[in-house]
């Protein structure tokens, strides 16, 4: 059995307010992107790195890996997440079973979460980390106007690592593409392809960078595993 990673980094970061991807700001010193990696690769249980970037961030990218002695491929994403995600398969190695399909924007995974999810997709074949919404949600109309509050016990705020059977998702990845499908995360496709998909339990500290308060918050998460 070997396992594969898809760390998709292909996004522009718009949110962020800044001219260049939100992955190169600095955290802790490093960038976000160099967090993301470097768990990943000193994982004893990951086999294989595809990293999916964007055309314009591609020559940062390589040069940054001069300077790393971590082995990886590196491949171009698309215009849409989903589109990446399907580069990246592409580029795995057919001796992975399982693959694992990561955001770089999400730095603060643990070294044990991911090797519960490596655990959890042997068994389940596809498998997700999220965490119980802590407040009420409401589910609201083009008018403004509340249609319905979904039971709160229900409802799980989804991250990444995504735990996937690499047949399965390269199955639904490309019966989507075929239907035209869009999915707002991989184990949408999969759920849409007929198969179950089961929960491991993540941490709110396993935030996606996405605004500059994430990134003050992103360092206060470093400083409390630090002790300071």
């Amino acid at each position: 059995m070997r396992t594969g990673v898809v760390i998709v980094a292909a996004g522009s970061g718009k949110r962020m307010g800044g001219q260049r991807n939100k992955l190169w700001l600095p955290l802790a010193g490093e960038p976000i992107l160099a967090h993301t990696v470097r768990l990943f690769a000193a994982h004893q249980d990951v086999d294989q790195i595809v990293l999916v970037v964007s055309e314009q961030d591609h020559a940062d990218v390589l040069k940054w890996l001069k300077k790393e002695a971590i082995r990886l491929t590196v491949v171009l994403g698309g215009a849409e997440r989903q589109d990446s995600v399907r580069s990246g398969l592409g580029a795995l190695s057919e001796n992975c079973t399982y693959v694992l399909v990561h955001d770089a924007a999400r730095p603060f995974v643990t070294r044990e979460q991911i090797s519960d999810m490596i655990r959890k997709v042997e068994h389940d074949q596809a498998t997700i980390m999220a965490v119980p919404v802590k407040d009420t949600i409401k589910v609201v109309g083009a008018t403004g106007i509340v249609e319905a509050t979904p039971a709160r016990e229900s409802l799980w705020a989804v991250q990444t690592p995504q735990a996937f059977r690499m047949s399965l998702l390269r199955e639904a990845h490309e019966a989507a593409h075929r239907a035209g499908k869009m999915g707002t995360d991989d184990a949408m496709l999969v759920e849409w392809l007929g198969h179950p998909v089961t929960i491991v339990q993540g941490s709110y500290e396993n935030i996606k960078i996405t605004t500059p308060d994430d990134l003050w918050f992103g360092e206060e998460i470093l400083r409390k595993r630090k002790g300071e």
